[in-house]
């Protein structure tokens, strides 16, 4: 959010400020692979997505707290589960907004030759 990095939600409060942050705001995700093949020949790859929550309503707000999905997410939520009912939009790679961008994994692992 901006500059901010939202914490892993580990408590209710952290899980009130992220998902009050989030509500009605579009926010980055950058989620990273590396690949180290066995010459030692280190392959990156930071990719970017960006999602959008819809306004919450206190009540949404209140149920999703209760559900405790919250409890240690990266920014108090995981869009595959109950927040995706949240998400108004995304752009860029839904896999690596779960946490492993697949596209970019399969090209590191192409391009270093573990298949053709």
């Amino acid at each position: 959010m901006g500059k901010r990095i939202l914490p892993k939600a580990t408590n209710i409060d952290e899980a009130v400020y992220c998902i009050k942050l989030l509500s009605g705001r579009s926010h980055k995700v950058l989620t990273s692979v590396c690949l180290i093949n066995e010459e030692g020949k280190i392959s990156q790859k930071i990719v970017t997505s960006k999602v959008k929550f819809k306004n919450l309503s206190l009540e949404e707000i209140d149920m999703y707290l209760k559900s405790k999905e919250w409890e240690g997410k990266a920014g108090g939520y995981a869009i595959q589960g109950l927040a995706s009912l949240f998400v108004k939009d995304i752009s860029g790679s839904y896999s690596a907004i779960v946490g492993l961008p697949l596209f970019e994994t399969g090209a590191l692992l192409k391009g270093n030759g573990f298949w053709n």
